[in-house]
């Protein structure tokens, strides 16, 4: 049987082509392919000798693959342990992978390192390298000379940082007597000193008041936007902070990459789930506790306003678990006040790939 290909069918051929070569086009900042890391037992043939108890090696990472494009903010989310941290560092040449390989502006993060620390700067949620009785202005001309710029140079570079994260006020102070948000907007600042073309940005709004956050979330935008453009990976447990600056975003759950895509498609992996919130005006009984957190998915108890009680839980449409509640609550003789319902966010796309693995791992134990 013979196919009619039609015109609107060419050309849409025509455009899938056109964005396929623009994609092969794109240049990648960086690149990591099969990336494993597994920390070996400490001090084995010492424990062994002493007959003590041995743990078994930790696998931080496994098989961990994806790119980052040029001028592109990536982001990367998981639960703590996940193997962002370990990943962030392998990037920026501080632990060695024990499989695979990472390429930063196409240089070899093993063979090539110092080609590699000259091309990102890192920004870690707890910095410990700088100098607590050098002020903050001294700090960064410490680091810019390390980076092989000029006094001259150095100083007007850390002019327009202090402008860009208005730390102008707080150039001569001590670091040590910084508050903990300033000390994180110092961190960052001293990745930009040399204006590298790859940002690792690790939590970097931590322990920022909302105005800082605000602003600094601003001049990441702003990195990717400029020309040429800057290279971002942001970790961040700041789920919103993430949807609004990243284009793509990876998954992370115990060492591998479980979904990289937009924020939108990530949450269509779970549109047939609503998250739902009932306001009820009842006694919660310890019976009535316990008989909502056999029948719903991801409970969350909260009292609300006027002796009300509000129930949080994740249902699938059709499952029927929104009128098990409802006949709960009324069995338990409870008024139900209102029933809010919201679409998939990227809390509960994160939240899927912890309860399939937690299964997994059940499933293997028994």
């Amino acid at each position: 049987m013979s196919s009619i290909i039609t015109t609107n069918d060419a050309a849409i051929i025509k455009a899938e082509a056109l964005h396929s070569e623009q994609l092969n086009q794109v240049e990648i900042a960086v690149s990591v392919n099969h990336l494993s890391k597994t920390y070996p037992t400490p001090l084995l043939r010492l424990k062994r000798f002493f007959r003590r108890p041995i743990k078994p090696p930790v696998e931080a990472l496994r098989d961990v693959t994806f790119d980052i494009r040029a001028g592109e903010i990536f982001g990367l989310i998981g639960r703590n342990g996940a193997g962002k941290t370990t990943l962030t560092k392998i990037i920026a040449t501080l632990v060695q992978p024990t499989e695979g390989s990472v390429a930063v502006k196409d240089y070899d993060s093993v063979r090539d390192e110092e080609a590699v620390r000259r091309n990102i700067g890192l920004a870690t949620a707890e910095e410990r390298s700088f100098y607590w009785r050098l002020s903050a202005e001294q700090n960064l001309l410490f680091f810019a000379r390390l980076y092989g710029l000029s006094d001259r140079a150095a100083r007007t570079r850390i002019a327009e940082l202090f402008d860009i994260f208005q730390l102008q006020e707080l150039a001569r102070r001590r670091f040590g007597e910084l508050s903990t948000g300033n000390k994180q907007r110092l961190a960052v600042a001293r990745a930009m000193l040399a204006e590298p073309p790859v940002l690792l940005l690790d939590e970097p709004t931590r322990s920022l008041d909302p105005l800082a956050a605000a602003n600094l979330r601003n001049v990441i935008s702003s990195l990717a936007q400029q020309n040429p453009p800057v290279s971002i990976l942001l970790t961040s447990h700041n789920l919103h902070e993430v949807e609004e600056l990243c284009s793509r975003i990876a998954v992370i759950s115990r060492g591998r990459i479980r979904a990289i895509d937009s924020p939108q498609n990530l949450r269509t992996l779970n549109q047939s789930r609503e998250r739902v919130r009932i306001t009820v005006r009842i006694a919660l009984s310890e019976n009535l506790r316990r008989a909502l957190a056999n029948e719903l998915d991801g409970l969350e108890i909260s009292d609300g306003q006027s002796d009300s009680v509000v129930f949080a839980f994740l249902h699938d449409n059709g499952d029927g678990r929104l009128d098990q509640a409802l006949r709960l609550v009324h069995e338990y003789g409870g008024v139900v006040m209102n029933v809010e319902t919201t679409r998939a966010t990227l809390l509960d796309v994160l939240e899927s790939y912890e309860r399939e693995d937690n299964s997994k791992e059940e499933a293997a134990q028994r």
